[in-house]
């Protein structure tokens, strides 16, 4: 007589545990770039003087317009970093769509602030890989 594991079960089960784990991570991460990205854009709207100004720069914007730039992609950052908390669907996507957009605003603003910029980009670059490797319930199942 031989015995049967369900071992699709708890396949199945530890790849739910590991997607919730990657969301709630990705949640998590994007809530604090988020709330970085407020305090960079807020910091940079205040004060023009705490960055760098670099001369000759071919995307140069006035620092007032990258601190708003920072500040409204980090309210939005936050939203979507709740919602991925509560695995809202739409999340996942706007998730992606704005740690890419906190990619080139970071990417173009490299000059004015580079080491913190380098920081956030590789943040986001991780934020990105978590919601991309998540499997959707629907193929999880069906596996």
């Amino acid at each position: 007589m031989t015995a049967t594991h369900p071992t699709g079960a708890h396949t199945r089960s530890a790849r739910q545990a590991w997607a919730g784990g990657l969301t709630s991570f990705a949640g998590v991460m994007l809530s604090i770039a988020g709330l970085l990205a407020v305090f960079r854009g807020i910091m940079a709207i205040a004060h023009d003087d705490v960055f760098v100004s670099t001369p000759n720069y071919v995307f140069k914007f006035n620092l007032t317009s990258w601190g708003w730039i920072h500040l409204i992609l980090g309210v939005i950052a936050v939203i979507v970093g709740f919602g991925l908390l509560g695995r809202a669907t739409w999340a996942r996507v706007s998730g992606i769509v704005i740690a890419g957009l906190v990619i080139i605003a970071n990417f173009l603003s490299l000059p004015y602030y580079p080491l913190w910029s380098i920081v956030l980009i590789a943040l986001s670059g991780f934020i990105i890989w978590a919601l991309c490797v998540v499997e959707d319930d629907d193929s999880a199942v069906s596996r």
